[in-house]
């Protein structure tokens, strides 16, 4: 009997057809109830939405909010291993084919006929000058020019007369960039204090000097003459600063070769390429942070 009394009990509270009651409330009373929520939700919502849009006001589409906490550029080369390897045999093109043609590919952006247009492309010199400022990232002026990188600049390391890059002599090339960051200017170092002596001729104005040597002491006087080409041997202030892929969509990096003209052959060698400035620094967690280290052995046998 008192199961009897139990399910009629709960199924009376479930609905009860006498006061029209569900779950021990009326219609009416659920309707209140699912009302407020409703209000209550749809506030806060709203209160969320309103939140991020005036946040979203407060952003430029162009100008990084946090500048000050972006990473020095890293530095990057042409071609490139997941282990930076780079090993070869000079009598065998198949070793060294996909390193030139990682070149090829990547300098055909850099042709001369991709760059003729004058609305979007103008001449900045082929000697190292001051920053050429375009407007401020929030101003109406649009969309801005792009200096020229003509690809001669790279000498031998042009790939357009030698389409192997020094490769099938022994003598290989490596193009090297600094990564974009938006409305970064890099300083020339103001003095040779924080520069290793055998690159402090490398240091002139207007330029990022770049400068590589052995790694580890063993390979002393192994690597042999290393030479660069490009707008005064490194990066030219000219091309800075980028003003990000809506507003530069043409932008070229200005490029440095990296040509390693009598290295030991049959060895492996450790090499270590640096830029040099005031806001350029390393880290050791980011080994491409303002650097990068390479291994490269080249064969004859």
């Amino acid at each position: 009997m008192s199961s009897n009394k139990e399910d009629g009990g709960w199924k009376k509270f479930v609905w009860n057809s006498e006061k029209g009651e569900f779950c021990g409330r009326t219609g009416g009373s659920w309707f209140k109830i699912l009302g407020f929520y409703l209000i209550f939700y749809s506030f806060l919502a709203g209160l969320f939405v309103g939140t991020i849009q005036c946040l979203l006001l407060t952003l430029s589409d162009y100008k990084p909010t946090w500048q000050d906490r972006v990473a020095p550029p890293g530095l990057s080369h042409t071609p490139r291993s997941d282990k930076s390897e780079l090993a070869f045999n000079l009598n065998d093109l198949e070793t060294y084919l996909p390193y030139t043609k990682a070149m090829r590919d990547f300098l055909s952006m850099y042709d001369e006929d991709k760059q003729r247009d004058q609305m979007k492309y103008e001449d900045c010199g082929d000697e190292p000058t001051e920053y050429k400022y375009r407007g401020d990232l929030n101003s109406d002026v649009g969309v801005r020019k792009a200096c020229r990188f003509q690809r001669s600049l790279l000498g031998p390391c042009s790939g357009i007369e030698d389409r192997e890059f020094g490769f099938k002599e022994g003598k290989p090339c490596l193009i090297v960039k600094l990564n974009r960051i938006v409305n970064f200017v890099p300083r020339p170092p103001s003095s040779n204090d924080s520069i290793p002596e055998a690159a402090q001729y490398k240091v002139r104005p207007n330029v990022i000097p770049i400068f590589c040597t052995n790694r580890r002491e063993e390979d002393a006087g192994k690597i042999g003459e290393v030479k660069y080409y490009g707008i005064g041997e490194g990066f030219p202030l000219q091309y800075y600063p980028y003003y990000s892929k809506v507003l530069h969509p043409q932008y070229l990096q200005p490029l440095v070769a990296i040509q390693f003209v009598n290295v030991t052959m049959n060895t492996e060698l450790r090499i270590e390429c640096k830029v040099f400035g005031e806001n350029i620094g390393y880290s050791e967690k980011d080994k491409f942070q303002g650097r990068f280290e390479l291994k490269l052995q080249v064969t004859n046998l």
